[in-house]
């Protein structure tokens, strides 16, 4: 039978708590997915009699093999159907996410195929996220890490956010700080942790110690 789109929108909520912290408690899955402790727990038995999650109670739930299969396709259909907003559709970066929720629930594996060859087969998603390829192969991004963590004189490239919220990416277009941006750090203040970011010419940005912490990074040879 296929999947309901709360059963899909539950599978996927797991997968990225077991990515953050190893495994979907009930009481962050019930915050996650905004349902009841007992409507989690009723879905929870569900996904495990269709062999799609692991459970116990008070313990937590787990993905089985052929539940990750399922989570990793809709994270695929999330990630592309962002791409295809921004590129090509022109929306804001932190105005997809709501819009590739609905989207993700439709079209089978041609359609999504057809999807990422139209958009030339992109690696990221608007926020930096990897994209899954066919095979739902993940290639993490290398060496990247929070710009909280780099010293004074680091040369870096903004290369994703760890916090994809509407209210946090309006900020960082306030500050004019965008995925592929190069910077400098030039100072950062013992007091507060906030920093100073040049690009250049006489260009500074003035950013907090949260913005920073929520920043990823590469580090340049510039």
């Amino acid at each position: 039978m296929p999947l309901t789109s709360s059963q899909e929108n539950y599978l996927k909520a797991i997968y990225k708590l077991e990515v953050g912290e190893g495994i979907a408690t009930n009481q962050a899955l019930s915050a996650s997915v905004e349902a009841t402790p007992a409507s989690v727990t009723n879905m929870l038995r569900k996904l495990m009699e269709e062999g799609l999650v692991k459970y116990e109670a008070y313990q937590g739930a787990m993905l089985t093999k052929s539940g990750r299969n399922e989570a990793v396709k809709l994270v695929r259909k999330h990630r592309l159907w962002e791409v295809f907003l921004v590129k090509k559709l022109h929306y804001d970066w932190d105005a997809v996410h709501a819009l590739a929720e609905d989207l993700e629930h439709i079209g089978g594996a041609e359609l999504i195929n057809r999807l990422d060859a139209f958009l030339d087969h992109p690696k990221y998603d608007p926020h930096g996220d990897p994209i899954p390829n066919e095979q739902g192969e993940i290639r993490a991004r290398q060496h990247a890490f929070a710009a909280s963590e780099a010293s004074v004189g680091t040369k870096f490239v903004v290369c994703g956010v760890r916090d994809s919220s509407s209210l946090f990416l309006r900020h960082l277009d306030k500050l004019n700080i965008r995925l592929g941006k190069n910077y400098e750090l030039i100072e950062c203040l013992e007091f507060d942790r906030s920093a100073v970011w040049s690009e250049g010419a006489d260009s500074y940005t003035n950013v907090s110690s949260e913005v920073a912490i929520n920043v990823l990074i590469q580090i340049t040879h510039e």
